[in-house]
């Protein structure tokens, strides 16, 4: 058993799709980057290609690389999912928590956490997702952006 953590943040800008856990979610912002920007999946491969020794997202997928523009990280996830199965490792479990003020995100948990489950092929039940504001504090608290945080493990 092996156990890593995640972290992600990217910045709330108009004009694009707020993508998180692989979901589209209405909202009047949506995420800058590279791709189509989910902190949460991101931090969710963090955690999992640490747990596996596999260095970070950036090593495996850089933004400098065309191939990676505008994809969905649901994509990223699977072929994680992959690293991890070519070295025998599968995910065991994940904890993540979104920091985010708005939108609010509990209607939307059940279908992120059905999406994470189906990529990385685990049961349900193994795929715990939270979110939580800051109470106005910080980036995330004036809505400037949002952030995740994910702890795996693999065995």
């Amino acid at each position: 058993m092996r156990v890593g953590i995640g972290y992600d943040a990217h910045k709330l800008v108009e004009g694009r799709q707020l993508v998180l856990g692989g979901v589209n979610i209405p909202h009047e912002k949506g995420l800058l980057g590279h791709s189509d920007a989910d902190v949460l999946l991101h931090a969710l491969c963090d955690a999992l290609l640490g747990a596996a020794g596999l260095g970070d997202i950036g090593r495996h997928f850089p933004d400098t690389d065309e191939r990676y523009r505008g994809i969905s990280s649901i994509k990223l996830l699977v072929e994680v999912r992959n690293k991890l199965n070519e070295k025998g490792l599968r995910c065991g479990n994940i904890d993540a928590v979104i920091v985010a003020q708005q939108p609010k995100l509990a209607p939307y948990m059940d279908q992120m956490r059905d999406t994470i489950a189906t990529a990385l092929q685990i049961d349900l039940s193994a795929v715990n997702i939270k979110a939580t504001t800051t109470e106005g504090m910080g980036f995330e608290g004036r809505g400037e952006g949002i952030s995740a945080q994910a702890v795996a493990m693999v065995e």
